[in-house]
């Protein structure tokens, strides 16, 4: 597929939103759409100051800023604006721990999700398009015991825990974040299937401070 394009720079969207809002997934759906050879891909996650046992001792989550490295995320995605390879660091979400970085060359399109990407002014300047996943609470937390369940090795327990551990950390360093978004999606059951957590779930699209206006698409 070829895409007409207005500027001669790679073009940086940004996808927020708190632990299992659904960055991951929406992020691989814009890729198989543009085409692989065309993007690449960052996870904010990559850039945690602190490995899992580290924040543990501090007493720091995932989402504070104190435990991740801002200033290098700022000027990695200058750099890949700039058309300029970067080595990126990488997190192990199975381990906790961090694994060797890798070499990262800019394609025409760059998408960087995670839960602080819009946190500083610098950040916030260098995307083209900014968007905040904001699901039903419920949902995120189906959604996140899901995940971590299944693919991180985690206990329904000790999620729950987790996430309420987290509660003013989100509301202190994600949830603000939600102002400098261009477009808001939400995601919510259709009345009548609370249990919906998939493809018939609906999706309410709201596009910030550019324009203002409300939409809603039912599946």
């Amino acid at each position: 597929m070829t895409f007409k394009r207005a500027v001669d720079r790679p073009i940086i969207l940004g996808i927020v939103g708190d632990s299992a809002s659904g960055k991951t997934t929406i992020a691989s759906g814009i890729v198989e759409i543009l085409g692989d050879e065309n993007v690449v891909t960052i996870c904010c996650d990559d850039y945690h100051r602190l490995d899992r046992a580290a924040r543990a001792e501090a007493g720091f989550s995932a989402l504070d800023p104190r435990a991740n490295y801002i200033d290098i995320l700022e000027q990695h995605l200058r750099l890949l604006r700039f058309r300029k390879p970067i080595l990126k660091p990488v997190y192990n979400h199975n381990t906790g721990k961090c694994d060797v970085p890798e070499l990262i060359e800019p394609r025409p399109y760059v998408i960087v999700e995670g839960l602080l990407g819009y946190s500083t002014r610098v950040l916030r300047d260098v995307f083209d398009v900014k968007v905040y996943l904001e699901p039903e609470e419920e949902l995120r937390i189906r959604w996140k015991l899901q995940r971590d369940c299944a693919m991180r090795g985690y206990t329904r327990d000790g999620v729950l825990a987790q996430l309420q551990r987290r509660k003013g950390d989100s509301a202190n360093f994600v949830q603000p974040q939600r102002t400098f978004a261009d477009i808001v999606v939400r995601f919510y059951p259709p009345a009548g299937r609370i249990d919906e957590v998939g493809a018939k779930l609906n999706v309410g699209t709201f596009c910030g401070r550019r324009c203002r206006i409300l939409i809603c698409l039912h599946y």
